[in-house]
């Protein structure tokens, strides 16, 4: 069955009332767009003449619909997201009666026009967006954010092109996985939701599994211009899904195929990874890594003061303790708790300081980390792989509480937060100390670390 596209709950009747309005420092063009909460518009920044895209939702839907929690989400989730190929968020603005959000502006409209104009793609085409896709993807993931609604009418395109991934409104943040690691909320557009998804919510997804699903979706309709998995009938559509039940066209190539098959395979433990997707041979062909600076969410971590060269230990006091741990977290009040969730742990240190640096050098030698600044008690370490998020770059810095008691801090400043988790932390594990282990061994002869994970 060819492509439709889902009707509106809105309907395309409404007055166009914000056009000529000025809101903040943009005047507010035609309307281009029409959702279930939300009006999108053109804008005009009247200091940079720069055009720009502006989501306009009525206060009065949010609380009928009580969707506060959501645009909040979306909003912060956008934040953390710096790629070319997802859409810009510029700033947000509230009104007495609605809230405004600016977007980077794409022209090009939607990728589910530009499929169903052609009804299906050259192969070289499809491969073109399904690899920016990806990339895209990938990039979220590495900041722990799982966007749960892909399908063509969350890509986008700019005037050259360019895909960009947007509506991440129900996307997955780090605190909404429970103490499995796992997300159980059952989210998504049927044609394009994971069979994990359907059937194991309860027990579980991983959302990264589950993403990269709706992307094999997608890219079977960019290669046939159809959906692989389609039924009038929901019961028999989640059964075609759970069961993988589809056919490619022959006018499909073999490699693409099979890659297609690995992507869309309804048990997610034996479904390709993304690390095994960007090895594919299929994929890789023509592909390049976008270059692009990551925004940086605290540029303090990256800063090393050359000029003080402490011959100890900076001391921790009280206030410091307070702000840094469980409920009485101050910097929540600055900062955005993502920040913390994704790049940063801490654990306590019975050790001597100097033992600490000594312990942490040697875990991560065997990963081919090395040394390129030092301030005695800083360190900031580079890693040795180049991957195609670059390398990662990890700070540490130790602060003495009491005597015989010290404060590891471990930050992820550049490269994958996956990789900060897996593999840093976990070349770290036997530096921890437990509170069980302090219950069955005398304090003397500790030799490892409290972990304190916020």
């Amino acid at each position: 069955m060819w492509l439709e596209r889902g009707v509106s709950g809105m309907g395309r009747s409404l007055k166009d009332e914000e056009n000529g309005r000025i809101v903040g420092k943009y005047e507010i063009g035609r309307m281009i767009g029409i959702g279930t909460f939300a009006k999108v518009s053109i804008a005009r920044n009247v200091d940079t003449g720069e055009e720009v895209a502006i989501k306009v939702i009525n206060k009065k839907l949010i609380e009928k619909y009580q969707i506060a929690e959501l645009i909040k989400k979306e909003i912060s989730t956008m934040h953390l997201i710096k790629h070319p190929n997802v859409i810009r968020i510029h700033e947000a603005i509230a009104s007495k009666k609605k809230i405004y959000i600016v977007l980077e502006l794409a022209t090009g409209g939607e990728l589910f026009d530009t499929i169903t104009s052609r009804q299906k793609m050259k192969e070289d085409d499809a491969r073109h967006y399904f690899q920016q896709l990806v990339t895209a993807v990938d990039f979220c993931h590495s900041r722990g954010i799982y966007h749960r609604d892909l399908k063509p009418e969350n890509l986008l395109l700019d005037s050259n092109g360019v895909l960009k991934v947007t509506d991440f409104g129900l996307s997955a943040l780090p605190h909404q996985l429970q103490v499995d690691g796992l997300l159980h909320t059952r989210c998504g557009s049927p044609n394009y939701v994971a069979p994990e998804v359907i059937n194991n919510a309860r027990r579980g997804y991983d959302g990264a599994k589950s993403d990269l699903w709706s992307c094999g979706v997608i890219l079977f309709v960019l290669l046939a211009g159809y959906l692989p998995f389609d039924d009038t009938n929901m019961f028999m559509l989640f059964k075609k899904i759970g069961q993988a039940d589809f056919t490619c066209p022959g006018w499909i190539t073999k490699s693409a195929q099979k890659l297609i098959k690995r992507i869309l395979n309804p048990n997610p433990d034996t479904r390709i990874t993304m690390v095994e997707l960007f090895k594919n041979s299929w994929f890789r062909k023509g592909y390049k890594s976008p270059i692009f600076e990551e925004t940086p969410l605290d540029v303090v971590h990256d800063i090393f003061d050359e000029s003080l060269m402490d011959e100890k230990p900076p001391m921790m006091n009280a206030f410091h303790i307070i702000a840094g741990f469980g409920c009485f977290d101050l910097r929540k009040l600055f900062e955005n708790l993502l920040d913390c969730v994704e790049k940063e742990t801490r654990f306590i240190s019975k050790l001597p300081p100097e033992e600490v640096v000594s312990m942490i050098k040697m875990a991560v030698k065997p990963l081919g980390f090395r040394v390129v600044k030092n301030k005695k008690y800083k360190m900031k370490l580079l890693g040795g792989k180049v991957l195609h998020k670059g390398q990662l770059a990890i700070t540490t810095e130790i602060y003495e509480l009491f005597p015989s008691l010290s404060l590891v801090e471990v930050f992820k400043s550049k490269g994958d937060t996956v990789e900060f988790h897996k593999d840093f932390m976990v070349s770290l594990k036997d530096a921890v100390w437990t509170l069980e282990q302090e219950n069955n061994h005398d304090t003397s002869q500790t030799s490892n670390c409290s972990s304190i994970y916020e």
